[in-house]
């Protein structure tokens, strides 16, 4: 059991190395520090969407800009799409789960706002259906994925694609990455 313990947190290590080496995924990151960052001065805001523990992972970063990260501060303009119960019931069971999130960001999703979608496979219907909406109303949009980028990667602005396929290290990424995202904006904020 010790065994097996220990080779999973070396994965984990392992992958976060590849990913201290990879100059694409660290200017990607960047990139998208910058794009929030822009986003909120110019009083726009920041909304997330996932499935599964990406969903978790969406609300999680969420509420580390609209609660707090580090500092005591103004809260900043972040929601995760999936929290209202009723809305995501009603347009699963009445167009289909695939636009539960295009809907959204129909509905609400102005220019210059951004959406960030978080999926292991990249391949995730409704979040790709949702980048189609957000590049129409010129949204800016940060895809989170696994090594392919999957479907998703054609519809970013900026991909940050874990250089793994194993979903549980690409999540443990992602929360990583999207919490250097939290702690550099509000920094740049504040």
């Amino acid at each position: 059991m010790k065994k097996e313990i220990i080779k999973i947190i070396t994965e984990s290590i392992e992958l976060k190395n590849q990913v201290i080496l990879d100059d694409l995924l660290l200017s990607n990151l960047h990139s998208s520090i910058i794009i929030i960052t822009e986003a909120i001065l110019a009083g726009k805001k920041i909304l997330f969407c996932g499935n599964g523990g990406s969903a978790a992972d969406a609300q999680h970063l969420a509420a580390e800009f609209s609660g707090r990260f580090y500092k005591d501060r103004k809260a900043l303009p972040a929601e995760a799409l999936h929290c209202n119960t009723s809305y995501l019931t009603a347009v699963g069971n009445d167009y289909g789960f695939e636009f539960v999130y295009s809907r959204l960001i129909e509905g609400i999703g102005n220019e210059g706002d951004v959406l960030v979608g978080i999926s292991t496979s990249g391949n995730s219907i409704n979040i790709c259906n949702a980048f189609a909406i957000a590049r129409d109303k010129k949204l800016k949009v940060i895809g989170f994925t696994g090594k392919s980028g999957g479907k998703m990667k054609d519809w970013c602005d900026v991909l940050i694609n874990i250089p793994s396929i194993n979903t549980p290290r690409i999540q443990e990424l992602h929360i990583l990455i999207g919490h250097i995202i939290c702690e550099k904006v509000e920094s740049n904020l504040f």
